[in-house]
């Protein structure tokens, strides 16, 4: 039996902060040189539910080793926009997600392409998991015609039909009814007698008490459609914890008789068990699910908070040391001897350098030209992708306004 390091799934009560977490020894089974199960005890709870996810996981050295290569890029990046906004390269809204990065990692593993995500305006690191590279992702951050959407959408609105990524959205709850629709198309498009592709809305814990979200359950729940409401419980909403902000803090629990799971959103392996679970529910026709990830955001809601005003030094830094979730996934590689301490810090310079390497790509796309910034808003036809033009469209400086000739 090898021993590993591993942070315990918290329950998080409602009425008080969650400092009293803690590191506990937990134990691998060595399958082979490349593989090992894990325990995932007290990582999962249930609401309305009659199985569980499983307490443990088998994983293959390649496979725990691509999930940290994508955190530690997540991290890098979302470091980089900092220094970027910083330096006012980068303007506007600016959310970031480190600290939350086994979050998106995990769902990402547990779907599959054909699935359907669509998010808040916290969205950079689920674009980068769901098919997009560092430099389109710093190039939309630039304003540049390099990004994923062309240097038009920002921060907030990353987009990727091709591989069933539909935002990134700036309006806070907006994405759970289109979510919701997402859900509605999958299981019309179904074939008959195979599981449906799921589709899931993550949103805030600052969201979760909107009105929208509760008309999209009850339709979801009425239809039975294949959808995940999730909710990514970072504590603080935009500033206000949750005890002070909502009710009822248990999230999962929120769709009364709809089934909930709420999974620790710092373990990588827990969140993919937990998701592997909620798609084969909901895809098998057993309608929506809740699922709130249990996890942590270091940098404030966005750029301009400096999220220290409603929690304190102490607590951020009390989290990094005993539930990060990259030192939890280096921990789990050394320990189950998959690599060694220096195999890693190898790993991380060649991403340290390879982030700097798509950063530098991301400046040299030009920005976008005035003449494209109207393209595809105003449709003739919608198959042809044929465009046109209102006789007047006003810009900021009326000088520079647009008029058809």
């Amino acid at each position: 039996m090898l021993s590993i390091a591993r942070i315990k799934a918290q329950s998080f009560p409602s009425n008080r902060l969650a400092t009293a977490l803690s590191k506990f020894a937990c134990g691998s089974r060595a399958l082979s040189s490349d593989s090992a199960t894990f325990d995932l005890t007290g990582s999962f709870e249930t609401h309305n539910l009659d199985t569980a996810p499983n307490n443990e996981i088998t994983m293959t050295k390649d496979e725990l080793l691509s999930h940290f290569r994508l955190m530690y890029t997540m991290r890098r990046m979302e470091i980089t926009c900092d220094n970027e906004y910083k330096a006012r390269n980068i303007r506007g809204f600016c959310h970031l997600y480190d600290g939350q990065e086994a979050v998106a990692t995990g769902i990402n593993a547990a779907f599959s392409p054909e699935d359907s995500w669509i998010t808040s305006y916290r969205c950079h690191c689920i674009a980068l998991a769901r098919g997009g590279n560092v430099a389109a992702i710093l190039a939309e951050l630039f304003g540049n015609a390099g990004g994923m959407t062309k240097g038009k959408g920002g921060s907030m609105h990353f987009y990727s039909k091709e591989n069933n990524f539909f935002g990134g959205q700036g309006i806070v709850g907006a994405q759970v009814p289109v979510g919701t629709g997402l859900a509605f198309a999958n299981k019309y498009n179904a074939k008959p007698g195979e599981k449906m592709n799921v589709a899931i809305a993550c949103y805030g814990d600052g969201a979760a008490n909107q009105g929208q979200i509760w008309e999209s359950a009850n339709m979801a729940s009425l239809w039975k459609l294949p959808m995940i409401f999730c909710i990514e419980n970072n504590r603080y909403g935009m500033g206000t914890s949750i005890d002070r902000h909502s009710s009822h803090s248990d999230y999962y629990k929120m769709g009364n008789h709809i089934p909930g799971l709420r999974i620790d959103g710092m373990n990588v392996l827990a969140v993919k068990e937990g998701m592997r679970f909620v798609k084969d529910y909901c895809g098998s026709g057993n309608g929506p699910m809740y699922v709130e990830m249990m996890t942590y955001r270091y940098h404030g809601h966005s750029m301009s908070d400096p999220g220290t005003t409603y929690r304190n030094r102490e607590e951020i830094a009390f989290t990094r040391s005993t539930r990060d979730p990259l030192e939890f996934v280096k921990k789990t590689l050394i320990d189950a001897g998959f690599v060694e301490a220096e195999d890693i810090k190898a790993m991380e310079k060649e991403i340290r350098k390879e982030v700097q390497n798509e950063v530098q790509k991301a400046k040299e796309f030009p920005p976008v030209e005035l003449n494209q910034l109207f393209d595809n808003v105003y449709a003739a036809e919608i198959n042809g992708y044929k465009q046109e033009y209102p006789e007047h469209i006003r810009m900021p400086d009326f000088a520079k306004s647009f008029w058809r000739s």
